[in-house]
């Protein structure tokens, strides 16, 4: 069991779920208030996204994410920032016997590309998404070949930015410890399951123990849950040794029926852990936990 737990709150992600929920933070503005009142409610990390003001869509452009940065930054309320890296690798293969006549959702670019915002913004942490996935039931692909992957990789590690390794299935984390092994990875490794996306590892007990139980010796580590399986995977997350991350990427709702806010899942997180007899870190104890220097 792990006794002392990093909070990592998602605030918004690129799913489609503008429209689906009440207050789905879009604009870079409310974005960055999304964060701040995750770390008010006592999350350690933020993860963000950024998406399109005027449609709710998901994006890679780097003005939205200077100012999104800007505002936290500014803020005056601390917390680790940790920056997607994934998207632009998106894949939607033409329907039926027309598969190169690729759709409308396709945006993908190489491995480089996708680090323009790291670059310049230097977050303490950013993602790095281990592998190819059929995302869903249509034609949508996530690609992430490993050619991409080690160029990243070297990449991140060139910025001194620490990678949070996105593992959605075991071969992801077949390759995440390849890479470790080429020295594309510095110690200690720092990896998030995801768990319940389809058609990715699934959300329960018995996958996420093949996981931890496959991870190299001193890694780092969290784990999630999508949907009615988020709090679910806390718990077992915090019992398996782990750390854990909620937040209205992955998960609506507080209760049935019930709209949730970022704040109010990490306060149902924290509430859990606690009920564990376990407590949750403070940024500064997560920057020691998992060896960062604060930025910005």
């Amino acid at each position: 069991m792990n006794h002392d737990v990093i909070v990592t709150c998602a605030v918004t992600g690129a799913g489609d779920t503008v429209g689906k929920h009440p207050a789905i933070p879009v604009t870079p503005r409310q974005i960055a208030d999304a964060a701040i009142e995750a770390a008010c409610a006592g999350a350690t990390v933020v993860h963000c996204h950024v998406r399109n003001p005027d449609t709710g869509k998901p994006s890679r452009d780097p003005k939205l994410y200077r100012e999104l940065v800007d505002r936290i930054r500014s803020s005056g309320v601390d917390m680790i920032l940790n920056l997607t890296a994934g998207m632009g690798g998106d894949l939607e293969i033409g329907a039926g016997e027309k598969p190169m006549e690729f759709g409308p959702g396709t945006d993908l670019v190489g491995g480089l590309e996708r680090l323009i915002h790291v670059e310049e913004l230097l977050p303490e942490i950013c993602t790095l998404d281990c592998g190819t996935l059929n995302f869903g039931d249509g034609d949508y692909i996530y690609v992430s070949t490993p050619a991409q992957l080690r160029a990243g990789a070297r990449r991140i590690q060139e910025l001194g930015v620490k990678p949070e390794l996105e593992v959605f299935d075991t071969g992801h984390l077949w390759f995440a410890k390849q890479l470790l092994k080429e020295g594309l990875l510095d110690d200690a490794p720092l990896f998030q399951l995801c768990l319940g996306i389809p058609w990715g590892a699934p959300a329960d007990t018995t996958t996420m123990k093949a996981m931890v139980d496959n991870l190299p010796p001193g890694a780092n580590w969290a784990s999630f849950g999508i949907g009615r399986m988020q709090m679910p995977m806390v718990a077992q997350a915090v019992l398996l040794g782990g750390n854990v991350r909620v937040g209205l990427e992955d998960n609506l709702y507080l209760d049935r029926g019930v709209f949730a806010s970022n704040g109010s899942l990490v306060e149902r997180a924290i509430d859990l852990v606690q009920k564990l007899g376990a407590r949750t870190l403070t940024p500064e104890e997560g920057r020691q936990k998992l060896g960062l220097k604060k930025r910005g």
